[in-house]
Order: C-alpha cells, then sequence, then structure tokens
C-alpha cells in the first residue's frame, strides 16, 4: 500500500517517544500532521523540528496532531526531544516501514555518495484518515506555515 492523495492514509505500527506503539489509525476524530526527516540534530532537521514545535499550539488549536519521523532509533529522539523542548511525538522507523509506504525512502547522492535515505515530505491526513495533502521534497523555511494554513482553510 502506497499514499495517494483522496484515499485512506497507509497506517503503520512504530515505537513512539511517547512510550507507546503509535499508529496512524489511532488518530482517528483529529487531523494528523505526520512529517518524515532525515536524522536528528542536522541543521535543516532542527529547524523543521522547532518551527512545528513553535506552531504547536495553533495546530492543537486546529484538532491537529503533529507526528515526526525518522529512522533514527528512540534514545536518539529523545535526546533530540530533550535538547529542543519538542512537545510532540517523534517516531522511529529504523526499518523505513513508513518511510516505504509513503514512498519517501529514497536513493540520495551527498558529495558524491549515493545511499537510501529519507526525502523530506508532509502528509496531512483528515479526521477520517484518508490522505488529504502531500508535500514533497520539501525545502523547510515556510513549510510549517504553509501546513499550518492548508488545515485552517480546508479541515477547520
Amino acid at each position: 500500500m502506497t499514499a495517494v492523495v483522496g484515499e485512506l492514509a497507509p497506517d503503520f505500527s512504530l515505537e513512539g517517544s511517547n512510550g507507546e506503539i503509535v499508529k496512524v489509525s489511532n488518530y482517528r476524530g483529529k487531523n494528523v500532521v505526520l512529517y518524515f526527516y532525515p536524522k536528528d540534530m542536522t541543521p535543516g532537521c532542527t529547524t523543521e523540528a522547532c518551527d512545528f514545535r513553535d506552531q504547536y499550539d495553533s495546530f492543537s488549536d486546529l484538532n491537529a496532531v503533529i507526528l515526526g519521523v525518522s529512522p533514527d532509533p528512540l534514545k536518539r529522539h529523545e535526546k533530540f526531544i530533550e535538547k529542543y523542548d519538542l512537545p510532540f511525538v517523534l517516531l522511529a522507523d529504523e526499518e523505513h516501514q513508513a518511510a516505504e509506504a509513503y514512498d519517501v525512502w529514497k536513493l540520495k547522492k551527498n558529495f558524491g555518495k549515493e545511499y537510501m535515505g529519507i526525502e523530506r515530505a508532509t502528509f496531512i491526513i483528515d479526521k477520517e484518515g484518508k490522505l488529504v495533502k502531500e508535500w514533497r521534497k520539501v525545502k523547510v523555511k515556510g513549510h510549517v506555515e504553509e501546513a499550518l494554513q492548508f488545515i485552517k482553510d480546508n479541515l477547520s
């Protein structure tokens, strides 16, 4: 199953930084902002996480839950959350199960090296569990505000 706008969002079970097994389907009745990022503690990922943190109350006011997903293990997520005071759950996708379901596990090139990794992307899932919006190859600057505006305009 892959993510298709207009259809039910792919479900998965991943360990969350909240100590629970998290599934997208657990959040029916709420809007879900599911964002995939390459690696904790790196500059772009830190900026994006802090932007979501700074808008956390605005998303909550719109009945939206933020879930961050990367291949990092829970221990690294815990350090990331602690260092930057992140108020939302981060999911450990070490086997890239969710990343593959959302087609964000990609061949990447950096400084002449090729490797598999997460392509930064965000998905909005509505209260019924339907994927209603996706952003792929996300540029961090201004992205969180764009996602917030989408929910305000379409799901509130």
